[in-house]
């Protein structure tokens, strides 16, 4: 509550200003900053140094600004990031951040490590609007878009839990993937402040290629993203016809496939750099979407779209009764993709025993919208459902005698 008090008949506010948290301030919006309070603008970029490349969040430690404006900053700014509170270490190497955001919410960042790459998995929402029918974070519902400072902050905590931001240290993330907890495009400036950042050389320094951003097709803000950034692509396709992804992605009915693809193509085209491609992601379910007939047709329907295709075997979670795909069928779909011409990945499942595989990025998160229990009863009610039918047709069944 704001605190007032009365001097002489006039009322003061007594409430300290808030402070700007400078950690997810873009370059240009840094260097406003500093404008606004009579610096110079390069004063922008030595702070950016400090922040991404050295991990500093005191200003005190700055030593190549003189110490009024560091006293300046102290007293108007601060650099914050979120607070993790818990981290879970694979047996394979893969980390998971639990990461409380204000509102007392929790969202998760994770890394993988595979060799001499090491790819961040960032969230961009606390839960999400678009409930895809097989995504665990789908059915905790939407809160609410995070900010670029708890976007990049996530950034910031993994590259400093590994010591990447000693300056002699090597990179350990070498990629960054828009991926996690929400849609990314219906975050889309904070999104886009926070890719640029990763993409700065004066903060992470990371190739435009090592930066995917990935989304389900929220069309309009796609065709807007090549006007603020030139990050690599994925499409969150999982179905090679309208009926079936309607099913499975919702905002199909919106936007559908042909639609997308054509925005995503003219994404792709009008990249400085001609020869990347689109990645089509397509999670694998068992007798839903990974039978022979479904890889033909996914053929057929890229068959003109510069693309690479990344097979997700599905990770099975308590709301869904979903199966994740035989490994026969799986190789079954790589091989026919493969033999038609694409170049076609298996996501190789990681870090199942702390639940931070590809879709199981749900968190401890509240869910204020109650969508969870909903799916939950469903579920146990299509089971009874069909529990009932089974004994009532074992009662009418005819008895059978044997002489």
């Amino acid at each position: 509550m704001q605190k007032v008090i009365d001097v002489d008949g006039a009322i003061v506010n007594t409430e300290m200003p808030e402070k700007i948290n400078l950690l997810g301030l873009s370059t240009s919006k840094l260097t406003a900053f500093f404008e606004s309070i009579g610096e110079k603008k390069f004063r922008a970029i030595q702070v950016q140094k400090w922040i991404h490349q050295n991990g500093v969040d005191d200003f005190s430690a700055m030593s190549n600004i003189s110490k009024p404006l560091r006293e300046k900053l102290s007293r108007i700014a601060e650099i914050r990031a979120p607070e993790v509170i818990k981290q879970l270490d694979s047996v394979d190497g893969t980390r998971k951040f639990l990461i409380k955001v204000s509102g007392d919410n929790v969202v998760e960042t994770v890394f993988i490590p595979d060799g001499d790459r090491g790819t961040l998995c960032v969230s961009s929402q606390v839960g999400c609007s678009l409930d895809c029918s097989f995504c665990a974070t789908g059915k905790q519902g939407f809160n609410r878009d995070l900010t670029a400072a708890e976007i990049i902050g996530q950034v910031w905590i993994a590259a400093k839990s590994y010591g990447q931001l000693d300056p002699k240290a090597d990179r350990t993330v070498t990629n960054v993937v828009m991926m996690g907890m929400g849609e990314p495009l219906l975050n889309f400036d904070n999104v886009v402040d926070s890719m640029n950042l990763m993409m700065d050389d004066n903060a992470y320094g990371l190739s435009k290629r090592r930066v995917t951003l990935s989304t389900s097709g929220v069309v309009p803000a796609l065709d807007r993203l090549g006007e603020h950034c030139d990050v690599s692509l994925a499409v969150s396709l999982h179905a090679p016809n309208d009926a079936l992804r309607n099913e499975l992605v919702p905002i199909n009915k919106k936007y559908p496939i042909a639609v997308l693809l054509a925005s995503a193509k003219r994404y792709i085209d009008g990249l400085p750099d001609n020869r990347r491609k689109m990645t089509i992601e397509y999670t694998l379910i068992d007798q839903v979407n990974d039978r022979p007939h479904h890889a033909y047709e996914l053929a057929e329907l890229l068959r003109e779209i510069p693309v690479k295709i990344n097979l997700i075997p599905f990770n099975p979670f308590d709301l869904v009764n979903y199966k994740r795909v035989s490994n026969n069928a799986l190789r079954n779909f790589q091989n026919i993709l493969i033999n038609e011409g694409f170049t076609t990945t298996v996501r190789t499942t990681r870090g199942d025993d702390i639940d931070a595989a590809c879709g199981q990025l749900a968190g401890d998160i509240n869910d204020l919208t109650s969508r969870s229990a909903r799916h939950l009863a469903k579920l146990n009610k299509d089971e009874l459902n069909k529990q009932k039918q089974q004994d009532s047709e074992s009662e009418a069944a005819p008895i059978k005698w044997t002489s």
